[in-house]
């Protein structure tokens, strides 16, 4: 029998029944009447949630094409783009931005920290920038960017194309495109949208498109923003075949996250971090993220002193759990937690259960019921506060 293990990364995360069910279904062929009206219902209601009047681009591929479709789509060589980096992730655009030969200057936070709209906005005074990245939450550190203060900045520099990722945040922090003055902003499926890996959103605002066209002939082929946008107009047409039951998934994930509303969820996932984070540090773990800028979709946590990071991790395993480690600096010394999509108060007391009993068997005493208690405790009062 397979073993059944809870997937508590920062993606995959756990696959409710219903997507499931649309995964499972009978594939249909990309032209059927029925899977063109359903990827036209996606796409129209991605952009309406997160409130983009520009252009949604639901496409099969990874978070990583994403980054690549937002540089691609908007920059020439030469041009200079300012890299806001809060962690791992956030380097990873330098070398995407690198090989398409762009003047790139990094804005680098200590990790568990981000860089300020101040610093931003001092560093957009010094030249002029064709577009800025950003990443919502990064997954190596877990911190969470100001991402509606930094679009307020943006206004001062209407020629910047604002880029966010949204990979590991979307459908868990809030976000609005429109709202926050963001010109693209991206993320997978497998993460606060509660789906397999293999698709990725970018919603793109109208001054994106724009910059598109102004760029003529670019040398990529399947992220072009114009190679899709007849599709996206019109999932009748043609020009690679879309992830058919992928989408499927998509949309009935979508239709969780608008039943629930994108604000609710949003406080639900803070009100979900903020106890899970009360819990750990009841038994003696750190945050790395500061406070004020932890992220809600996950926790990067530092383990008490004298604990054996693999021995703990594959003891989370034995028991049905698994966790990530930690990257950089913190490798071995942390482990990082997702608590993101469509998890329960259910899941998270098991999660907070086998992590005591985990403690134990590698030598940290602690509490039965210690951190599950906090967990409920704090829980509760949530509740009574909404």
């Amino acid at each position: 029998m397979e073993k059944d293990v809870l997937v508590m990364i920062p993606g995959p995360t756990p696959v409710v029944r219903s997507i499931q069910n649309e995964m499972a279904r009978d594939v249909q062929a990309f032209g059927d009447p029925r899977f063109v009206k359903d990827y036209k219902e996606l796409i129209d209601d991605l952009g309406e949630l997160f409130n983009c009047s520009g252009q949604t681009f639901p496409l099969a591929g990874t978070g990583t094409l994403g980054m690549e479709m937002a540089i691609a789509n908007v920059t020439k060589p030469g041009d200079n783009v300012l890299v806001v980096s809060n962690g791992f992730f956030g380097d990873r655009f330098i070398e995407i931005c690198q090989r398409r030969q762009l003047n790139v200057d990094v804005l680098a936070a200590d990790w568990g920290t981000v860089i300020t709209p101040e610093q931003i906005d001092a560093q957009l005074a010094k030249k002029d920038y064709t577009a800025i990245t950003v990443s919502h939450v990064d997954t190596s550190t877990a911190v969470v960017a100001p991402i509606a203060e930094i679009g307020e900045v943006l206004k001062k520099y209407p020629e910047t194309i604002y880029i966010v990722d949204g990979v590991a945040a979307t459908g868990a922090e809030y976000a609005d495109v429109d709202g926050m003055n963001i010109d693209i902003m991206f993320t997978g499926s497998q993460k606060a949208f509660g789906v397999s890996p293999g698709m990725f959103v970018l919603w793109a605002s109208q001054k994106a498109l724009v910059k598109r066209q102004s760029l003529g002939t670019i040398p990529d082929y399947y992220i072009d923003f114009e190679k899709w946008l007849p599709i996206m107009q019109d999932p009748g047409k043609y020009f690679a075949t879309p992830a058919v039951n992928l989408v499927w998934a998509m949309k009935e994930a979508t239709a969780i996250i608008k039943e629930e509303g994108v604000l609710a969820r949003s406080k639900r996932h803070e009100q979900n971090a903020a106890a899970v984070r009360a819990a750990l540090t009841s038994i003696g773990c750190r945050i790395l993220a500061t406070e004020g800028r932890q992220a809600s979709s996950l926790s990067n946590v530092i383990y008490p002193e004298g604990m054996n990071d693999l021995e703990f991790r594959n003891t989370m395993y034995d028991n049905g759990v698994i966790v990530a480690g930690a990257l950089g600096a913190y490798a071995g010394k942390a482990f990082r937690l997702g608590h993101m999509g469509n998890i329960t108060e259910q899941d998270m007391v098991k999660v907070l259960g086998v992590l005591e009993k985990s403690f134990n068997a590698c030598g940290l005493k602690v509490q039965p019921g210690a951190a599950v208690g906090k967990y409920m405790a704090e829980m509760s009062h949530a509740v009574v506060a909404v």
